[in-house]
């Protein structure tokens, strides 16, 4: 056996980082001067490399699997013809412990986008349901026997500005729904006012109507069991107020 075709029979062993004590330091010295086992060695830790990520990616080539499996199988011979007491069983449980350690990456990969997925398919639910019980929410109020409908109006406006309010007073909901309003001055808003049969007129929410002039108000934050004697809508700061400002721009009476 040549100087040569004995070093290369150890390349496997140095590039699963098994070979140790002079065989690695006579390897090492060889590598140095030898471009050919340099070549094979690059080769060998390339086809390692596949063999460790086929578990989470494509299956390496055959030719790659053969030969590391090659230059391993050649170990008894060197052995024989060198330094007894080596064994190549090592190299095996490097090669073994790295194609583990691949499909553990791969799994820790798959649980993590599993949790992702998970997260955001519960944000999704939890948005719908909110949708859902809101959409029930306006649904009930539109359709409860004892719903009080208030029409608002605005005199001698052409096209007249016009609104209905739908107020449920057992349930403290209020869908209010507007056309034909004109867009308010710079940094001012619509409020809706609910103005009880008795006290001071209570806030109902602030909004702007679109571009058609059209606007809604969906369940603002009422008082519970407030009997409506009308509603009323002011002109006010884009944050609302907690008192009406004059004058008021459009008003209806309760029934």
């Amino acid at each position: 056996m040549s100087a040569h075709e004995q070093f290369a029979e150890d390349l496997a062993l140095y590039a699963l980082g098994a070979l140790q004590g002079y065989e690695l330091v006579d390897l090492e010295k060889h590598l140095a001067d030898c471009p050919s086992c340099r070549r094979e060695l690059e080769e060998l830790r390339g086809d390692m490399a596949l063999m460790a990520l086929s578990a989470a990616g494509p299956v390496p080539p055959r030719r790659s699997e053969q030969r590391l499996l090659d230059a391993i199988g050649h170990e008894p011979r060197a052995i024989r013809s060198r330094r007894p007491g080596r064994s190549w069983w090592g190299a095996l449980g490097w090669v073994a412990a790295a194609v583990m350690a691949g499909g553990v990456f791969w799994f820790w990969q798959q649980s993590d986008r599993t949790a992702q997925q998970m997260a955001r398919v519960q944000n999704e639910f939890s948005s719908q349901q909110i949708e859902l019980k809101r959409t029930r929410d306006v649904v009930a109020t539109l359709t409860a026997p004892d719903a009080q409908v208030v029409s608002v109006v605005a005199p001698n406006a052409p096209p007249q500005p016009q609104g209905k309010v739908i107020y449920v007073r057992d349930r403290s909901s209020l869908v209010f729904i507007a056309s034909n309003l004109p867009t308010p001055p710079p940094q001012k808003a619509y409020e809706l006012w609910l103005i009880p049969t008795q006290g001071t007129p209570i806030p109902a929410g602030v909004f702007k109507p679109n571009s058609h002039g059209s606007a809604t108000v969906v369940n603002p934050p009422l008082p519970a069991g407030v009997e409506a004697k009308a509603f009323a809508i002011t002109v006010e700061p884009e944050a609302g107020s907690i008192t009406p400002t004059m004058p008021i721009v459009m008003m209806g009476a309760g029934e």
